[in-house]
């Protein structure tokens, strides 16, 4: 069974896949390393299901606004960062797609469910047919657009869930994606079927929104070197995560 410290990661019923244990397992560190520093109470229930209390979520921010150091970003490194990037801060960009869902249901096997959707991304990826796709989406897909062959039409990010938005918009790729996109609602093929770029703003219109991508960008990384350093530290098992044994630079 996985677990953190002897701590189980999931129920006797739950079947997750290794990404989903992972992420239990981070969390179950934080957790663990918060009651640690004095954050939460000792005897804080350890989560069912994946589910961990308030005091827990609460805990762990706190904890990471003390343990994680995250400079400001310079006006130079910001405008560096929109020079390469420009196109991802474009107002108005659209971008015309379709989309084969395997939504992710309460009590679908995750493991069988991306494995049939990695099946269905290398058929219509290999596919010779545009009609190949329009047909898949319309046998399979678990969205109402199935029945249009998977047509969502006219988007813009505003339109998608952020996750979605990520994978679609500020890219160049036209067709089948190479891979997966992954959302709240499940897993997505999707098919690119033409782009209107938008409109690239000057930096001083988006520098703020730059600011806020290399700061995300700097906690994520902050984040998984001190995952890293908990991981060094705890007893693991079932379930595979880089570990640290030494402090790192963030």
């Amino acid at each position: 069974m996985a677990c953190v410290n002897g701590v189980a990661l999931a129920d006797a019923h739950e079947v997750l896949d290794a990404e989903a244990l992972r992420q239990r397992a981070c969390a179950e560190l934080l957790r663990q390393a918060a009651i640690a520093h004095g954050l939460l109470a000792a005897d804080d229930p350890a989560p069912r299901a994946g589910a961990m209390s308030e005091a827990a979520s609460a805990a762990i921010e706190a904890l990471l606004d003390r343990e994680l150091q995250q400079p400001e970003p310079s006006d130079e490194a910001c405008r560096r960062y929109h020079s390469a990037h420009a196109a991802r801060f474009a107002i108005g960009e659209r971008v015309r797609a379709r989309h084969v869902l395997f939504a992710v249901t309460p009590g679908v096997d995750v493991v069988a469910l991306r494995q049939r959707a990695e099946a269905c991304l290398l058929d219509l990826r290999c596919a010779g047919s545009a009609d190949r796709f329009a047909q898949v989406a319309g046998e399979t897909s678990n969205c109402p657009s199935g029945e249009h062959g998977g047509d969502l039409g006219w988007l813009s990010a505003d339109d998608c869930a952020p996750e979605f938005a990520r994978e679609l918009f500020g890219q160049r790729e036209v067709g089948v994606l190479p891979r997966l996109v992954h959302s709240r609602f499940g897993l997505h093929v999707v098919e690119v079927l033409a782009r209107e770029p938008g409109e690239a703003p000057a930096f001083e219109a988006v520098r703020s929104a730059v600011a806020q991508t290399l700061r995300q960008q700097t906690f994520t990384t902050a984040l998984r070197q001190y995952l890293q350093l908990l991981a060094g530290q705890a007893r693991i098992e079932g379930v595979a995560l880089e570990a640290a044994a030494t402090p790192l630079v963030q």
